[in-house]
């Protein structure tokens, strides 16, 4: 079992800067790619990126590349992503995940979700 909570969003305008936290509890933590993902008001949740459990390896979506870094300390079981460069079209909520597939985002655990929301 594995529990995920994020922290580290907030209200702030466009151009900013934010970091997101996710920090997991559960031993098995370490052995999973983790992901973000994020749901706009009336949108389908949708994958942002997502990194492996040991390689470091990541993926990004198109709409974010660039602008957003995924990485993860595995000692601490903390994973992060670093929003730089933020739109408006950025709002959404955004979820901490627990990939049981690092090539299909296929999800184990969900996070509860933070809110980011970037005025223009």
């Amino acid at each position: 079992q594995v529990q995920l909570v994020e922290s580290g969003g907030g209200l702030l305008q466009a151009g900013g800067s934010l970091r997101l936290s996710c920090a997991a509890s559960g031993r098995t933590f370490s052995k999973y790619a983790m992901g973000w993902f994020r749901q706009a008001p009336g949108k389908e949740r949708e994958f942002v990126a997502a990194i492996t459990w040991n390689t470091g390896l990541t993926r990004y979506a198109d709409s974010v590349k660039g602008r957003f870094t995924i990485s993860r300390e595995n000692a601490k079981n903390t994973g992060y992503l670093q929003m730089n460069g933020l739109k408006s079209e950025d709002t959404a909520v955004y979820y901490c995940a627990a990939l049981r597939d690092f090539l299909t985002f296929a999800v184990d655990y969900w996070g509860q979700g933070t809110q980011v929301t970037v005025s223009s």
